[in-house]
């Protein structure tokens, strides 16, 4: 007879997921922000804060279901290479974990991705993989974890099943309990952009479960292929080119994407993404994202067909990022001109949608 006891194995592990809960047990849950709009108008929106987490975004919840899942499957172990294919958030995210567990981390990334995350995911000990295509990202990031005998997480692939989507205090499960004393506890409407599809899938199958009224509306940003796969019903579906609005949008239809799921999916431009963040930092007094500007434009357009039919009801949608980290992109005029958005015509389009500032226009011009 011959055995092998893997015993050591074991208590790295135990370690090792007793590390990642007791972060998420030393975090409150995030905030659900009121936005403001006239009370005439008979529908409440709510932004759900997710920048608050420790790595400030709404990736540090994947990236914890990532590594649990990947550690409970004996994918990772002491010592793990882990490599991820990401446009900055899951990335950054991993990194905190990989650092708090010790492994050595490397993300693969378009040379886009903005330099402030690829900074932080320098300053959680991690490493900036850069390739030129964003549709190469998966396939580079395989190559790296085959060579280096590491596990590529791949968050495309799993973010859908690595969350316990029937509750223990995921997005969707924390976003009703925090209505439930609002005026309208039950959303009329759920609205979140499509990165992996995760959070989407998390969403629309815990309100299915719950038996809600509530409907997904799912955001997609230019320059991704989510969009066109769910109305065509073309799992196949590809672009082009990668997506200006980062930690949103893909090149092909990703796995986790559960397009039976989703009630509406609405296109957004750029320009429109960018004007509307900007319009909305002014109005919170803080810098958001480029995602949660993509969320309010559909958002927004779902609150203007409400007030047409005289219907009352809540929207929750997602606040994703600070947009500190966006300075250069976002935030910079030069950046903004040299990618040919025209923010101006973008702000005329919107203005029916918005409610001004005292004093201000509806969405401050160029």
């Amino acid at each position: 007879m011959h055995a092998v006891d893997r015993t050591k194995d074991r208590l790295w592990v135990n370690w090792a997921i007793t590390t990642v809960e007791a972060d998420a047990n030393r975090s409150a849950d995030t905030h659900l922000l009121p936005f403001p709009l006239p009370p005439e108008w008979g529908v409440d929106l709510y932004l759900k804060d997710e920048s608050a987490h420790p790595t400030g975004s709404l990736k540090h919840r994947l990236a914890r279901s990532l590594f649990l899942y990947a550690i409970c499957n004996g994918w990772i172990d002491e010592g793990t290479p882990v490599i991820e294919a990401s446009s900055g958030s899951t990335a950054v995210s991993e990194a905190y974990f990989a650092r708090m567990l010790g492994l050595p981390f490397t993300a693969v990334m378009p040379e886009s991705t903005s330099p402030a995350k690829i900074a932080q995911i320098e300053f959680y000990g991690g490493k900036a993989h850069l390739v030129r295509e964003a549709a190469g990202v998966c396939a580079e990031a395989e190559r790296l974890a085959a060579e280096t005998g590491g596990h590529f997480m791949d968050q495309f692939t799993y973010a859908e099943r690595a969350t316990d989507w029937r509750g223990n205090n995921n997005i969707a499960e924390s976003v009703f309990e925090q209505m439930r004393l609002e005026r309208h506890p039950v959303p009329t409407w759920v609205v979140v952009g499509a990165g992996t599809g995760g959070t989407s899938a998390t969403i629309g199958r815990y309100v299915r479960y719950r038996r809600h009224a509530t409907r997904l509306c799912v955001v997609d940003p230019e320059h991704s292929a989510f969009f066109a796969g769910w109305r065509d019903g073309d799992g196949a579906a590809r672009v082009d080119r990668g997506s200006r609005i980062e930690g949103i949008g893909r090149p092909r239809v990703e796995p986790s994407f559960v397009p039976g799921l989703v009630d509406r999916m609405v296109k957004v431009e750029d320009a429109e993404s960018i004007a509307c963040l900007r319009w909305a930092s002014d109005r919170l007094g803080r810098r958001l994202g480029g995602s949660t500007g993509t969320n309010l434009v559909a958002a927004l357009a779902i609150i203007a067909e409400m007030r047409e039919c005289g219907q009352g009801g809540s929207i929750v949608t997602l606040l994703c990022d600070s947009g500190r980290r966006y300075g250069e992109t976002y935030f910079d005029d030069d950046w903004v001109a040299a990618q040919g958005i025209d923010l101006a015509d973008a702000a005329e389009r919107l203005a029916p949608l918005l409610p001004a500032l005292p004093g201000r226009a509806a969405v401050p011009r160029q």
